[in-house]
């Protein structure tokens, strides 16, 4: 029996444009991060590293870059939030048939971006049980120590849990432990058919 309903936020709730960052560093002439920046992209997902110390890698690495163009690569990534994937978990929320969580790979840059163009972020936020941020806790997916992170504090099994990720080496780790998954497909699915596509574990 399902208790707890673990959401990703992108391309489950936001969408993404996975390739838009990359995409808008080639217009300046950068093709490829070196291994050390993308360990720094990694911490930062982590709280490791703050969002100023992001910016001076980025722009020490490349001097064509400077702090403005970067964030504004960094944060072209995000499209819109729908507001009727809101008003389905809003209706959850209302409902209290399950712990709803959310556990998502982000950042600060991110999240501040969400936060000054979204108008329902925060009533969004108050949606769930537990909203979980990688650069708050210090853990990123798919290593196994965050889904454990969950389940600890929230008392539950992994089979009481649905996990629902866009990223296949996410929804593996998750599996991997027990966890029923979706791996969602957001160019042709969509969270508020939860209740249709896995119809079986309800």
């Amino acid at each position: 029996m399902i208790k707890a309903i673990i959401f990703d936020f992108g391309d489950v709730f936001i969408s993404l444009d996975k390739a838009a960052t990359t995409n808008k560093l080639k217009e300046i002439d950068i093709h490829d991060l070196p291994e050390s920046l993308m360990a720094k992209n990694r911490e930062y997902e982590q709280g490791f590293v703050t969002s100023d110390e992001i910016s001076d890698h980025y722009t020490t690495e490349f001097p064509q870059l400077n702090s403005e163009d970067f964030l504004n690569a960094w944060n072209s990534i995000l499209l819109e939030f729908p507001e009727y994937k809101f008003r389905f978990i809003q209706k959850l929320s209302r409902e209290k048939n399950y712990k709803l969580i959310l556990l998502s790979n982000t950042n600060e840059n991110h999240i501040e971006y969400i936060k000054n163009n979204v108008s329902f972020y925060e009533d969004f936020r108050n949606c769930f049980d537990a909203f979980y941020l990688s650069h708050e806790i210090g853990l990123r997916k798919p290593d196994p120590e965050i889904f454990e992170f969950v389940l600890q504090q929230h008392n539950l099994r992994p089979e009481e849990c649905l996990f629902i990720d866009d990223t296949a080496e996410h929804v593996e780790s998750a599996a991997s432990l027990g966890f029923h998954t979706w791996n969602i497909e957001p160019t042709r699915e969509d969270v508020i058919d939860l209740f249709t596509t896995k119809s079986d574990l309800f």
